[in-house]
């Protein structure tokens, strides 16, 4: 692989993880809109719609604590980008063991 190659290779790679990052974002961000928009049955949610909050937004584990949406838009967002990262990885080796 030329040098070049390797440098769209992973100008890829970083524009798929920023993906993963804005995609947590907008899910973290899209629960937010739904607590307020929803705020007086959202206290007595229904548990699969808090089991899906859980999956999806994983700072919302950490619920009993009080955390600003702000926070929890950029750990939502970083946790994305790392599992993003991680499969990006994966894909990677992945590719160059065929």
């Amino acid at each position: 692989m030329r040098l070049s190659e390797q440098k769209a290779a992973g100008g890829g790679m970083k524009y798929r993880i920023a993906m993963w990052a804005s995609a947590g974002f907008l899910v973290a961000g899209y629960w937010a809109f739904y607590a307020f928009a929803t705020m007086p049955t959202m206290l007595f949610a229904k548990p699969e719609i808090m089991i899906l909050v859980r999956l999806t937004c994983p700072i919302a584990l950490l619920s009993h604590y009080p955390i600003s949406l702000s926070w929890v838009l950029l750990a939502n967002a970083a946790t994305y980008a790392l599992v993003g990262l991680i499969v990006e990885i994966l894909r990677r080796q992945l590719r160059h063991s065929e």
